[in-house]
């Protein structure tokens, strides 16, 4: 079903956009000094590094909005996005994607939900990280709008959907790495937040 506030932004629309709660993570605000030799990172860091450099198929910041606007579907390549969910050790929330794939072409804006319930006796805060497979690809995947590296408190028994909205570049047609790549598979992971947490950088380094 269109989703009809998205549409003139020929979005594919799995379901109606959902309202749901989230607290904005605290932002980094001091620079820092991050080699590859470190494992681990501060969320802000984590943030931070991953997104300027696309490390371990984690997508790039932000988006063009000119570009979502003006661009158009390269109609003869479709990708097939599939989508997965993790939880870190001591997370006790339930996690998955609402849908397991979806078929998208480069240039076309597409929406897809996670559902997360947080089936215990107290509130819980997760936070989430993500990935993208082929890491490759991270360059060319632009999400819009998604839950990521915001903190997200549930309520005992509280369960909520989590959009996410993207596209990927049509400069992934250009890419000859990209040539035979028909899968991507967008990945989070959910931690619980807690005072101190440290996320694992990714074991890849993008190409």
């Amino acid at each position: 079903m269109l989703f009809g506030g998205l549409r003139a932004w020929g979005s594919i629309c799995l379901r109606s956009f959902p309202a749901f709660s989230a607290r904005n993570f605290r932002h980094f605000s001091t620079a820092g000094v991050l080699t590859l030799g470190l494992s681990y990172a501060a969320v802000p860091l984590y943030r931070m590094f991953c997104q300027a450099y696309s490390y371990g198929g984690t997508t790039a910041a932000g988006h063009d909005k000119e570009k979502v606007a003006s661009m158009s579907a390269v109609e003869n390549r479709v990708i097939k996005i599939k989508f997965n969910a993790d939880l870190g050790a001591s997370m006790r929330w339930n996690f998955k994607p609402q849908q397991p794939e979806i078929l998208v072409k480069p240039g076309e804006t597409a929406l897809a939900f996670y559902k997360a319930r947080n089936p215990t006796d107290r509130p819980v805060i997760g936070i989430s990280t993500y990935n993208v497979v082929p890491f490759e690809a991270g360059q060319y995947f632009n999400k819009i709008q998604c839950f990521c590296f915001e903190e997200q408190m549930l309520n005992p028994n509280e369960e909520v959907d989590m959009p996410v909205f993207f596209y990927i570049d049509p400069e992934f047609v250009s890419d000859p790495r990209m040539e035979y790549v028909e899968t991507i598979t967008l990945s989070y992971t959910f931690f619980e937040a807690r005072e101190g947490l440290k996320l694992p950088l990714p074991n890849h380094q993008y190409r």
